[in-house]
C-alpha cells in the first residue's frame, strides 16, 4: 500500500459508516506551572495524598543527567517537581545569560518519560519581585576554585535555591557531583540554616567517551567536542596515578594541569586537587580528595571533577 493510500486509510478510520477505527495515543507531558501560588498549591495536593516530594533545580536545557536526577528523586519519593529557571543573578556580566538555550518543549518530553509530575518554571518576575534585596552567602567555601572566576555566582545559586526550598518544600532534593562545589555549598547552606530537606549528591553522567554531561556541551564546535573527552581523561589519569601510590599533591596538580593545556584549543582556568569536605588546598593524600578543572574550549567553560577516595 503507497503512503497516499494509508493516509486515506487513516483520514477515514473512524468515520460514521467505517469498520476501522484510528487509534489515538496522546503524549503525557510533564504538567507546568509557571507562579509561586500555582506550585505551592499542586504540591500541597500531593502531601496532603501522603506523597513525600522530590525536588530537581535546573536551568532548563535537560539532558540525560538531568533526566537520571529525576529518576533518582522518583525512586524515592511519590511526587517529583523540577524547577526550570534560568537564573538571573547566577550570571556574570560577560556570561552567556542571554544565549543561554531555552528548550521548554522538549524539557516536557525528558520530564515525563524520567517520571516527573510537575515543571516549576516562573519568569525572573515571579521569582525576584521589585525592591528584592535579600541574598544568601556562604563565606569561605565560595571564595575558592569558581569563587575568584564568577564573582557573585554563588551568591546567586544561594539565593535562588532557598528560594525554591521554600517555594516547592521538598523532603529530597537532588542534585548533581559534576557541580562539585555548588553541592558542597548547598549542603553547608542547608546544614547552617536549619532547612528541613534531605540533600542527596549523585554521580556525575558522562557520554560514552567520557565528557560530563552538561547543557553548555551544545556550544561546542565539531573540533572542540572532539576534544572534550580529554578533560575526563586527564583526570581519570591523575586518579589513577593517586590511587597507585603517588602522594605529592603538587606534582600530581602540575601533571594534571600539563595535560590540560595540551588539549587542542584549551584555555586552563584552574586545576586543583583539593579536600572533598572543605574544599581546601591538599598538602597529601590523607583524606578524601577532589580533582577539579575549569578549562575553556574557544569561548566555552567547561567544569569537571573526580572524587579521589
Amino acid at each position: 500500500m503507497g503512503q497516499a493510500s494509508r493516509l486515506a486509510e487513516a483520514c477515514q478510520a473512524g468515520r460514521p459508516g467505517t469498520t476501522s477505527k484510528a487509534i489515538v495515543r496522546e503524549v503525557r507531558l510533564t504538567p507546568v506551572v509557571t507562579t509561586i501560588v500555582e506550585c505551592r498549591t499542586a504540591v500541597a495536593a500531593a502531601k496532603k495524598a501522603g506523597q513525600t516530594v522530590g525536588f530537581v533545580p535546573t536551568m532548563g536545557a535537560l539532558h540525560e543527567g538531568h533526566a537520571a536526577l529525576v529518576r533518582s528523586a522518583k525512586a524515592k519519593t511519590g511526587y517529583v517537581v523540577v524547577s526550570i529557571f534560568v537564573n538571573p543573578t547566577q550570571f556574570g556580566p560577560n556570561e552567556d545569560f542571554h544565549r543561554y538555550p531555552r528548550t521548554l518543549e522538549s524539557d516536557r518530553s525528558l520530564c515525563a518519560a524520567a517520571g516527573a509530575d510537575l515543571i516549576f518554571a516562573p519568569t525572573p518576575a515571579e521569582m525576584y519581585p521589585e525592591f528584592s534585596v535579600a541574598v544568601v552567602d556562604v563565606p569561605k567555601f565560595d571564595e575558592k576554585l569558581e569563587g575568584p572566576s564568577r564573582p557573585g555566582h554563588f551568591r546567586g545559586v544561594c539565593t535562588v535555591v532557598l528560594k525554591l526550598f521554600n517555594i516547592v518544600i521538598p523532603d529530597l532534593a537532588v542534585f548533581g557531583q559534576k557541580d562539585a562545589q555548588q553541592a558542597r555549598i548547598i549542603r553547608q547552606m542547608v546544614r547552617d540554616l536549619n532547612v528541613p530537606v534531605t540533600v542527596q549528591i549523585d554521580p556525575t553522567v558522562r557520554e560514552p567517551d567520557g565528557l560530563a554531561m552538561s547543557s553548555r556541551n551544545r556550544y561546542l564546535s565539531p573540533e572542540q567536542r572532539t576534544a572534550a573527552p580529554a578533560i575526563y581523561r586527564a583526570l581519570a589519569a591523575i586518579r589513577e596515578r593517586a590511587l597507585g601510590g603517588e602522594i605529592d599533591v603538587a606534582r600530581l596538580e602540575s601533571a594534571l594541569a600539563a595535560d590540560l593545556a595540551a588539549i587542542p584549543g584549551a584555555r586552563l582556568d584552574y586545576a586543583r586537587i583539593v579536600d572533598a569536605d572543605t574544599l581546601d588546598a591538599l598538602p597529601r593524600f590523607d583524606r578524601p580528595a577532589l580533582a577539579v578543572v575549569a578549562v575553556f574550549l574557544g569561548s566555552t567553560r567547561l567544569i569537571d571533577n573526580v572524587l579521589i577516595p
